[in-house]
């Protein structure tokens, strides 16, 4: 029930299998104008607590303070300590927060009135190595009681290996501000993905799902098949996971990612990996791009992994100027990838297969790995999927 008030897991209630069938069946509805090979989803060995960065809302009802999801479309806090796809530990630090709250008689932020000190809760757990960073997003960075309250929830969760306030002073519907306060730990955590190890701090993008990442970072790599001598572009990359994946196999790797946070964070982990073959700048995807064309710059593949918006057109043209001969699509959002692929082909790309990747189950979200080549490099859809040869 309370699933369906929040309105994330709209598939609940249904077995997985028919989830997955349904899901594919969307998907190759939304490409059924995109000739290519649409191979069956892949699907999660669990299909449950696999959220790695579980986010709560604070507020209050009949004069307790509660913790949840807020409801779809809304700003109404849907009670749930018990959700079936975040991780439990992280769960489990809510409650124990919330209940700090309570017993420190701390205020709780009220959006109507503006005043009050907890706004929300975020956590985030490396499945691989089991360290949690926790943050407190507050309103203020006045926090009576700061050292003892600290001091009780990690004798609660001696498992918390990093503790951040962040000052979020907005009034829009941002999760974090720009002010960050170290009160335990390193400010961040360490996961291992795909052989490789990668910080993360509070505000980096990082993939919630991590078998399923693994599982789609294998396939993108399986559609690239690289060379040892290609030049590889990384678009949007993040903390850079899919560029030191890939540099395991080819020659050279320039990631760009606008945000700086997730910049610093990648450079980190080149240092981390001793990775020698990657170069990470700060930038906008398709300012880079159009300049590298301008330039004659060359490139064999393009990864590009956009958010829910896609990519845009001055970059699909710019990946054509640059005579990249294939670029490996990983999307979030079936809807603007089928756009996408269409300018694609406009710009002399062939599709020639994809494949959605259930990272969310039970909610409608849905990704996808898609191969495209230039025309006059197309001969065997087969060479292109040669499953098995790029894993951990």
């Amino acid at each position: 029930m309370k699933a369906q008030l929040c309105g994330s897991c709209v598939y609940m209630g249904l077995s997985y299998e028919e989830e997955k069938k349904r899901k594919q069946e969307h998907f190759e509805m939304l490409l059924k104008d995109i000739n290519c090979v649409k191979e069956p989803i892949i699907g999660a060995d669990d299909p449950y607590y696999y959220r790695n960065k579980v986010h709560a809302a604070l507020g209050k009802e009949k004069g307790k303070v509660i913790s949840g999801t807020y409801s779809s479309g809304s700003h109404r806090i849907v009670p749930n300590d018990d959700c079936l796809i975040e991780n439990k530990a992280a769960s489990k630090i809510i409650k124990d927060i919330r209940a700090l709250i309570g017993e420190f008689k701390l205020p709780v932020y009220d959006e109507r009135t503006k005043r009050g000190l907890f706004r929300r809760i975020l956590i985030r757990v490396a499945e691989s190595t089991g360290q949690i960073l926790v943050v407190l997003v507050n309103a203020d960075t006045f926090f009576p009681g700061k050292k003892n309250f600290v001091s009780k929830l990690l004798k609660k969760n001696p498992d918390i290996t990093s503790l951040v306030i962040n000052i979020n002073k907005r009034t829009d519907s941002m999760i974090l501000g720009d002010k960050f306060e170290n009160c335990y730990g390193r400010g961040y955590i360490v996961d291992e993905l795909c052989g490789l190890k990668f910080k993360i701090s509070a505000d980096s993008f990082y993939q919630v799902n991590h078998k399923q990442t693994e599982k789609l970072y294998s396939e993108a790599m399986a559609k690239a098949s690289l060379d040892p001598n290609d030049k590889v572009l990384d678009a949007y990359c993040g903390i850079g996971t899919i560029g030191m994946v890939a540099s395991k196999f080819c020659g050279k790797v320039i990631g760009v990612e606008y945000n700086k946070t997730a910049v610093a964070d990648a450079l980190d982990n080149r240092r981390m990996n001793n990775v020698s073959n990657i170069e990470f700048v700060r930038g906008d995807a398709t300012e880079y791009i159009n300049k590298a064309a301008s330039s004659r710059e060359k490139f064999d593949v393009v990864f590009l992994d956009p958010p829910r918006s896609g990519t845009t057109k001055e970059f699909i043209r710019a990946v054509s100027v640059l005579g990249a001969r294939k670029v490996v699509y990983i999307s979030c959002d079936p809807v603007t990838l089928a756009r996408d692929l269409k300018i694609f082909a406009k710009e002399g790309y062939k599709v020639v297969s994809s494949v959605p990747v259930d990272m969310f189950p039970w909610t409608d979200a849905l990704e996808s790995v898609t191969l495209l080549q230039k025309d006059e490099s197309v001969k065997d859809v087969t060479l292109a999927l040669k499953r098995g040869k790029y894993v951990k």
